[in-house]
């Protein structure tokens, strides 16, 4: 009897002591950031960082199961920031990049102000574009994707923009048929690994999986991650001014005529040649004056000469046709703070745009 009484008080106060530590607590730390490169594991707290020789080489972290505590010196003390459950794809933005010497899971009892917490850790996003250079059609997704046809858009796209985390492009619905990796970037064109308007699924993927080099895609360009962060200050920017721009941004275009033929009348091409150097200089202007004044002269003398009837024979006419359509994207110009800044987008700004307090734009 006293044997199970002992029993019983001992698994009660296990129970309590499990019950006071945080459920399923883990955190991972990676050496580079968007969770590459030398990985560290714990589920309990370390107070020194540099028993596993991994003192201030964090870049990126993942954390799971319940909040914790992560400081720059050990023993818990320097600068702590407490993390949410999630993926921090870079430890620059709270100022803690290769900095972290200590770690521990978060104290249920006790309260920590605002200012403590890290900011919320953005998930994945990807868009697809029907065309290359991001051009066309977008379809833009932070869920997984295990048809595209959904969104009328199977074996439609030709570039991507993948942010926050790495994403599996399948050939097939379903994440079936051939897949790849693609780590966060832009890839202007998917013709570049042989998945050009072959696309039918897509799904994020958990940083601590890992694959062989072989299934990832080639290295993407760098892609500006516009997203807004949680608790971060925004302010309007004056737009100083946009262009549109387009990837062809004039063409010209020619066509056959047929003028008439016949001895110049002399009278004809004076009278056509000063009409048209009156109207060359009427639409002229700055440098280009003498040009447009040339040309309406050329142009009035072969009015003038075909005033009078006669045989006809074949010419080419060409003229300077503006660019059509959609533009690929627009050239905007900020002011912030009075520093300028450029940035491109796809869409046309209104008066202001919105920034951070480092000017950097958010959308």
């Amino acid at each position: 009897m006293k044997t199970t009484t002992r029993w019983w008080m001992g698994a009660m106060a296990l129970l309590g002591t499990l019950a006071a530590m945080p459920a399923s607590a883990e955190v991972t730390f990676y050496e580079h950031h968007d969770f590459e490169g030398r990985a560290f594991t714990t589920g309990r707290a370390v107070n020194d960082f540099r028993r596993f020789g991994y003192n201030d080489s964090a870049s990126s972290v993942v954390v799971s199961g319940e909040p914790w505590e992560v400081c720059e010196n050990v023993d818990f003390s320097g600068q702590c920031m407490v993390l949410v459950p999630g993926h921090y794809r870079s430890l620059r933005e709270m100022n803690m990049n290769n900095r972290l010497s200590s770690a521990r899971p978060a104290r249920r009892d006790t309260h920590y102000g605002d200012d403590r917490y890290a900011p919320r850790p953005i998930g994945g996003e990807i868009t697809f574009f029907e065309h290359d250079g991001y051009r066309g059609r977008a379809v833009r997704s932070t869920n997984d994707l295990p048809s595209l046809g959904a969104f009328g858009f199977n074996d439609r796209a030709s570039s991507v923009m993948v942010v926050g985390e790495r994403w599996e492009v399948c050939e097939h619905t379903n994440f079936g048929g051939r897949c790849v990796v693609l780590r966060p970037g832009s890839y202007p064109s998917l013709g570049s690994m042989g998945l050009n308007d072959r696309l039918s699924s897509a799904r994020a993927i958990s940083p601590n999986m890992r694959f062989e080099d072989s299934r990832y895609a080639p290295t993407p360009q760098p892609v500006f991650d516009w997203r807004r962060r949680a608790q971060e200050r925004l302010f309007e920017a004056g737009v100083v001014e946009a262009h549109a721009v387009y990837s062809t941004p004039q063409q010209q275009r020619c066509w056959i005529e047929r003028d008439r033929v016949q001895e110049p009348n002399v009278g004809g091409a004076i009278v056509g040649g000063v009409l048209g150097g009156i109207l060359g200089h009427q639409i002229g202007s700055g440098s280009g004056r003498d040009l447009a004044t040339a040309g309406g002269a050329v142009a009035g003398a072969v009015i003038g000469a075909n005033v009078d009837t006669g045989d006809r024979r074949p010419a080419q006419r060409c003229a300077t046709v503006p660019p059509q359509g959609q533009p690929d994207y627009w050239d905007v110009t900020y002011n912030f703070r009075g520093m300028e800044h450029h940035v491109q987008t796809t869409f046309r700004p209104g008066p202001t745009i919105t920034v951070n307090d480092q000017g950097e734009p958010r959308l």
